[in-house]
């Protein structure tokens, strides 16, 4: 059976909107979040950014009859500071010289004709998680690719995904010479906890189903 697709116009807005997410990387985002959709449980993003790839979860949410969660701080991560690689200073609120990329984001989910399929939390991954009190049917981890960051996340949120339910995991790049090693470490601990199987691969998308408790 053919993996799902988004709508013309869905994939169109994906591809407009601000963010890093190849659109190989994005089909296969969309299609794990309709399977997980079936499950009936909010599909939860780590790592909005602009929310290039909420669109796709929020189609995919608006498809099932469910919500698509996003959580970030909208303050940037580590690479999207002033200096770095990934720095745009069009997001930078001039009034306190911080990243803010939740205007951005609205203006996104606005432009998509998304925004009441989406519950946007701002604050640090973490502490939502901390505070999150039921299942969810997807986890989307796309936040800071530091240890700290990636692991916390990791930490956090694995222990919501429902049996059943779908790990999601950005930029893991077996390789070093291709990128950060801290999405990797996740992925190789999700497999090593025996709570995750791996379903997909797409460049450096990877997706894992909950087969067993714990993490």
């Amino acid at each position: 059976m053919a993996a799902a697709a988004p709508k013309p116009e869905t994939l169109a807005a994906f591809e407009a909107a601000k963010g890093f997410m190849p659109v190989r990387e994005g089909l296969a985002l969309y299609a794990a979040a309709v399977e997980a959709g079936a499950l009936g449980l909010p599909l939860v993003e780590i790592g909005t950014y602009c929310g290039r790839s909420t669109i796709l979860l929020a189609d995919a949410a608006r498809e099932a009859g469910t919500v698509a969660v996003t959580v970030d701080h909208h303050r940037g991560s580590e690479e999207q500071q002033p200096g770095w690689e990934y720095h745009d200073p069009t997001v930078v609120d001039p009034e306190v010289g911080l990243m803010d990329t939740l205007p951005t984001f609205r203006r996104t989910l606005h432009k998509a004709g998304l925004e009441e399929h989406v519950i946007a939390v701002v604050g640090r991954s973490p502490q939502v998680a901390a505070v999150w009190g039921g299942k969810v049917g997807l986890v989307f981890i796309d936040g800071g690719h530091t240890d700290e960051h990636a692991g916390g996340d990791y930490e956090g949120w694995a222990p919501h995904v429902a049996i059943g339910g779908l790990l999601v995991i950005h930029d893991v790049f077996p390789d070093p010479a291709d990128g950060g090693q801290a999405p990797y470490r996740v992925h190789q601990r999700a497999l090593a906890s025996g709570a995750f199987t791996e379903i997909s691969v797409t460049d450096s998308l990877r997706v894992l189903r909950r087969i067993a408790a714990g993490i």
